[in-house]
């Protein structure tokens, strides 16, 4: 991947990250939605540093290893969003489905990236 590429995704990465953050701000401040909120923070703005941590890596394994737990959190992060949506936590509904949109476009991306990466490995 280019420098130029990596940094897109970086700065695509942090983007989310920042409209996840408005999309728990937007949740109702009860027992439900406080739950919500503190796991979808967690998993949400954890693929950027994560992402981050992974153009760092000295090992090709180190690197796969990484990019794993960015699609894992991203794989949270829908499930998440999906269950905000469903529970009619942001209303309308509607409102979640660019970043959901989002979510699924990154987690393409990275699953693209580890069956590239795991290629290389062998």
């Amino acid at each position: 991947m280019s420098k130029d590429r990596n940094f897109d995704l970086e700065e695509r990465l942090i983007t989310f990250a920042v409209r996840i953050l408005r999309v728990t701000d937007a949740l109702p401040r009860t027992v439900t939605g406080n739950h919500v909120r503190g796991q979808l923070v967690r998993s949400g703005t954890s693929p950027a540093p994560n992402h981050g941590e992974a153009q760092s890596a000295e090992l090709r394994m180190d690197f796969v290893h990484k990019v794993k737990i960015v699609l894992k959190e991203l794989r949270e992060t829908k499930v998440w969003l999906l269950i905000i949506a469903r529970a009619g936590l942001i209303k309308p509904e509607t409102k979640l489905d660019p970043v959901i949109r989002e979510t699924d476009e990154l987690i393409s991306i990275f699953v693209k990236s580890v069956q590239t990466a795991a290629k290389v490995q062998r």
